[in-house]
């Protein structure tokens, strides 16, 4: 069953974190959709994200960092929903320098809260992570289970959702989001996250590299992702107010998801792609479950990881994504030790 939504409306959204990878996929559809949209951003990554929209009327776009309160309460003037997604990402980024990770990601967090109340914000949708659960041997890791994050990211994702639900108030509506690992072609393109790692390496080194292989990986396609971002601004807000939803609906192995890459490289480019198996002490595994989300809401996938993987192909053969496997703009990593951050 399909849940309705409110009938169209137009908001003022502040997307925290808008140029990165989700974010430069999602501002669009948000413009598409007649919002008008703010980005906050530090532009890390480059300022190229936008270019196709070009001074697009309901586009405002501010350069700045999110633990500059003045900065923020700038960025919020108008705005009646926020999209939370600037942060340190994944657990190597964090890791670089804890400190740092911990002023964006969590020491940030409730002021910028605080601020969008004060604004007359009246729906805000954090961006969590499934990683929040830690290592689960359920076969079905609901929203219901208990969170044990095992990493100083994962940790603060955690910490994040509980200032979330203690400012929650009448008329100030939340909703959590935890999405699993998003794979595809954006114009931010992050070339460290899973398929994308595996594709990158299919088509540019003729080898997939498969590091342990057991170990479940949930994604989803970040068409879907974004599309999920732009619903939320449209849900009835007492279908939404308050909860948390798993995002992430195929959970395959490394091994599988560097089946899939290999058959679908070999089905689009006539190319064989050898799988090589090196031992890993890193045997995490992630599995969660999104039947909450479907069944309250209704929302349901409409891309796959072969799209992702097409999507990249496309994207490959094109030419849009020069050296790939040594310019850093693609990997977070790389780029904050280049920009020495």
């Amino acid at each position: 069953m399909v849940i309705p939504i409110e009938n169209p409306k137009t908001y003022n959204v502040l997307v925290t974190g808008g140029a990165g990878y989700v974010g430069s996929e999602l501002v669009p559809k948000l413009l598409s959709a007649g919002h008008k949209v703010t980005v906050l951003d530090l532009f890390l990554f480059g300022e190229h994200v936008f270019d196709h929209l070009g001074h697009h009327p309901n586009l405002k776009v501010i350069r700045g960092d999110i633990r500059q309160l003045d900065t923020v309460i700038e960025a919020l003037e108008g705005c009646n929903v926020v999209i939370h997604l600037a942060c340190i990402s994944n657990d190597p980024s964090f890791e670089l320098d804890p400190e740092l990770g911990k002023s964006i990601n969590f020491d940030a967090f409730l002021p910028l809260v605080k601020a969008a109340k004060l604004s007359g914000v009246k729906r805000f949708i954090f961006v969590s992570s499934s990683s929040v659960y830690g290592i689960k041997h359920e076969p079905n890791v609901t929203e219901t289970l208990p969170l044990e994050p095992l990493t100083d990211y994962s940790f603060y994702k955690a910490e994040c959702e509980k200032v979330l639900e203690a400012e929650r108030e009448p008329g100030f509506v939340t909703v959590t989001l935890r999405p699993a690992t998003v794979c595809g072609y954006s114009r931010r393109l992050r070339l460290d996250l899973t398929v994308n790692i595996l594709t990158n390496h299919a088509l540019n080194r003729d080898m997939i590299t498969v590091f342990g292989g057991s170990q479940k990986r949930p994604n989803i396609n970040i068409e879907d992702m974004t599309d999920l971002y732009v619903n939320c601004l449209t849900y009835p807000a007492d279908m939404i107010d308050g909860q948390v939803f798993n995002a992430g609906y195929e959970n395959h192995t490394v091994a599988q998801l560097a089946e899939i890459v290999q058959a679908v490289v070999h089905k689009e480019m006539g190319r064989s792609i050898d799988i090589v198996t090196t031992p890993s002490d890193d045997l995490r595994s992630y599995h969660i479950s999104s039947e909450k989300i479907t069944r309250k809401l209704g929302f349901v996938p409409r891309y796959s990881i072969e799209d992702a993987v097409l999507s990249l192909i496309r994207a490959f053969s094109s030419g849009k994504i020069p050296q790939p496997l040594t310019n850093p703009v693609y990997f977070n990593v790389k780029t904050m030790q280049a920009v020495n951050w």
